[in-house]
């Protein structure tokens, strides 16, 4: 029987999991997909919030300011590409002025550094690019931008590489109280443990009910996105908001760590999983952010794309013990990523209060280094290819991504199995054509690799397969 069952592997259940992982516990992660972070962690905005948008008292007004710190020293622990570029609220009138105050009044009772009201002159020699319809803007300086896959996954490999087992393609299908714990139902099979953590995102609802009244409802919201070439990464050099409404923050234009800008997001109901781009909608999107950033020229647009929030029928997050010894993380909607390291924190405390006993394990895995070879100095590049002549081969030629990264992530604590899992860890197709001319050589790359036929690589998720046609004998190949 295991100590403790984590049921998803999201930026949220990463995080859990890698907490665990420091104690001399027998842990695993249960994710139903194929990948870690595939769900709202890798389609969403990617911004490390300050903490001044949540009420005061709130655990989302907590957990995002503790969460923002701990992000930081996580991205510096594990190599993940983070900036601390701070953020703008935008006004365009006298009343957004007073939202301006309510949030900047939230911002100093939440404890958030450095929060402060700036004039319209202040806020046009911040960011020049801005609409001259501008009033005054709020300042965070301690907002910043992340690759939330990344650090979703360096946690989890951290985590394997300390102990935990990753089960994938496991989803849980139900629960049922046992003498001294549970027994999970999944799609591999019952597993029995003491403890369970539910962190399943948009089904965090679902997997409560399967042990008992789970107190709340998630009512998915999608939102969509532009993305950017690089040529218009510089535009604006802050995350750029607008006064926030019933709908959420509003829409964003922000630079990311990749040197492109992200426009979006609008927020529509939607049914689970629904992550499809509409006209409309990003006709939605680009209206609102032209008002905040007039010259963003939207033909530079390279892929649009959408990631379902886990609202709930709840105002904060849902924090708690919804069964004997079964813990719930519901409703992690933003600033969800800004506070899944603290809701870790509390999620732990909770199953310490349960009853769970850990000891703090000696030693364990807490950094991680990544060999980036389009950050290299040229006598590091020299170096890194006579070590391994496969860094002397561009496979991916926007975002200069060599053979060797590919291989090395394929041989990782948690190897992709396709052609995006590729994607998330080495960038590779991320670039101006998106995949247009890496992508062929990746999926030979990965079949090689990992000893499969072509025709068994995917592009994504269960059942994307690339390669479909017929045999010498009249069969169809698995990707019919």
């Amino acid at each position: 029987m295991l100590d403790v069952a984590v049921i998803g592997c999201g930026i949220t259940g990463a995080n859990v999991a890698y907490l665990l992982s420091q104690y001399k516990l027998n842990t695993a992660i249960l994710e139903k997909e194929n990948d870690v972070s595939m769900g709202t962690t890798r389609a969403n905005s990617a911004i490390i919030h300050a903490g001044y948008d949540p009420e005061p008292g709130t655990d989302m007004a907590r957990l995002n300011v503790r969460g923002n710190a701990l992000t930081r020293k996580q991205c510096e622990a594990f190599d993940v590409k983070f900036n601390a570029i701070g953020s703008l609220v935008l006004a365009f009138s006298p009343e957004e002025m007073k939202t301006v105050q309510h949030l900047y009044e939230n911002g100093v009772a939440n404890g958030v550094p450095g929060v402060r009201i700036l004039t319209k002159e202040e806020t046009l020699k911040m960011e020049p690019a801005l609409s001259q319809e501008v009033c005054g803007a709020l300042y965070a300086p301690s907002a910043g931008i992340v690759e939330p896959w990344d650090l979703a996954l360096a946690l989890a490999e951290a985590a394997v590489q300390n102990g935990v087992k990753l089960h994938l393609e496991t989803a849980v299908t139900g629960a049922e109280k046992i003498e001294g714990g549970w027994r999970l139902h999944t799609t591999k099979g019952d597993i029995e443990a003491k403890y369970v953590v539910n962190a399943a995102g948009v089904d965090s609802d679902t997997v409560a009910s399967m042990a008992g009244e789970p107190g709340f409802t998630i009512l998915p919201n999608r939102g969509e996105y532009y993305l950017l070439d690089k040529s218009q990464g510089g535009l604006v050099r802050h995350v750029i908001f607008q006064c926030p409404n019933k709908d959420g923050k509003g829409v964003l234009v922000s630079p990311t760590v990749h040197y492109n800008l992200i426009v979006g997001p609008n927020a529509e109901p939607c049914e689970r999983g629904d992550v499809s781009t509409l006209a409309d909608s990003l006709a939605f999107v680009r209206e609102k952010a032209v008002k905040s950033v007039p010259g963003i020229n939207f033909r530079e647009n390279i892929r649009n794309f959408a990631g379902v929030r886990a609202n709930s029928d709840q105002g904060d997050f849902i924090i708690g013990e919804t069964a004997p010894g079964f813990i719930t993380l519901g409703g992690i909607k933003s600033p969800g990523l800004s506070s899944a390291p603290a809701i870790a924190e509390d999620a732990v405390q909770l199953l310490q209060k349960a009853g769970l006993q850990a000891e703090k394990k000696d030693t364990f895995v807490c950094t991680r280094k990544k060999r980036r070879f389009n950050t290299m100095t040229p006598e590091q590049k020299a170096q890194a290819i006579r070590e391994n002549p496969l860094y002397g081969r561009i496979i991916c030629r926007c975002e200069t991504i060599t053979e060797g990264e590919i291989v090395d992530a394929l041989h990782g604590p948690i190897p992709p199995r396709t052609i995006d899992g590729v994607k998330r860890r080495c960038t590779s197709g991320m670039g101006r054509c998106q995949g247009g001319f890496c992508g062929p050589r990746v999926h030979e790359i990965i079949a090689r690799e990992l000893g499969i036929p072509q025709s068994e690589v995917l592009k994504d998720k269960a059942g994307s397969y690339i390669i479909t046609g017929t045999t010498k004998e009249g069969g169809l190949h698995r990707g019919e």
